[in-house]
């Protein structure tokens, strides 16, 4: 579904990413993990058009989309999450999901004015959808919270939620395990598995939780230094020498062998 090619970012004279090349199978989740300023984060902003690549090319179901912008890949299907959540805090949990669909009636204040039951009809159509990805992630007790006053794992399933709110095609997950409990993650991870399972939805996570990687991961792609090093199931990370001396070091030299 995506294919990388040759991808670089720079920086000035910095080069955040370099010569990165990888594929995204459709139906996958992928894991993308490397040491912090390996060049994940940069990358996942070049793919989704946060950035526009110093050179190299973007590929979606064939598709040249090398520098569109992001709500351009959004009508295409593509979505990311970022580190930190970005939620409406002044709005309630299901209004935050309700925001997400685009080509709302309602937006035009022609149809406001002139077409009131128009918009009526697809507020109620957006609030129905939003109940049953509320419904789906479980997350019922706190339809009706403000967003801002969520925990941070409460806050990563709601931008998981918000990504259910339109057909995705392919969702890009940064770091979705950062200051979660482990109670929320695995509910987090549940619900990523069911989606991929269930509605066919393509993952690429980036994550530092081992554990969480190979729950959902295969393959699992390795970056150091702006480049891909390594490709493979987690086990076949673990073993790779290259890895283990390049990134993982003596910390996973010591989960392999207990």
């Amino acid at each position: 579904m995506i294919k990388v090619d040759r991808l670089t970012k720079k920086f000035g004279g910095f080069t955040a990413v370099n010569e990165a090349s990888l594929e995204i199978a459709a139906g996958s989740i992928t894991g993308l993990i490397g040491p912090n300023g390996a060049g994940k984060t940069t990358l996942f902003n070049v793919i989704a058009g946060v950035h526009k690549p110093s050179k190299g090319h973007v590929y979606l179901d064939g598709e040249d989309i090398t520098g569109l912008e992001p709500h351009a890949l959004f009508h295409k299907g593509m979505l990311r999450t970022f580190q930190v959540a970005h939620e409406f805090f002044s709005l309630s949990v299901r209004e935050n999901l309700m925001m997400v669909p685009d080509e709302q009636p309602g937006e035009a204040l022609w149809d406001v004015w002139f077409n009131s039951a128009k918009v009526r009809d697809r507020e109620e159509q957006v609030r129905i959808k939003a109940n049953e990805v509320i419904e789906f992630l479980e997350i019922s007790h706190v339809a009706d919270e403000l967003a801002g006053n969520l925990s941070g794992g409460q806050k990563k399933l709601l931008e998981l939620g918000r990504t259910m709110m339109v057909d995705a095609k392919v969702v890009f997950l940064d770091e979705v395990g950062a200051g979660v409990n482990r109670t929320l993650l695995n509910t987090i991870g549940d619900a990523i598995i069911r989606l991929n399972k269930e509605r066919g939805y393509t993952f690429c996570v980036i994550e530092h939780d081992m554990d969480f990687i190979d729950k959902l991961c295969d393959p699992v792609i390795v970056m150091a230094e702006g480049s891909v090093l390594a490709q493979g199931t987690l086990d076949e990370i673990k073993a790779n020498e290259q890895v283990i001396e390049a990134y993982l070091g003596t910390g996973l030299k010591n989960r392999v062998a207990s």
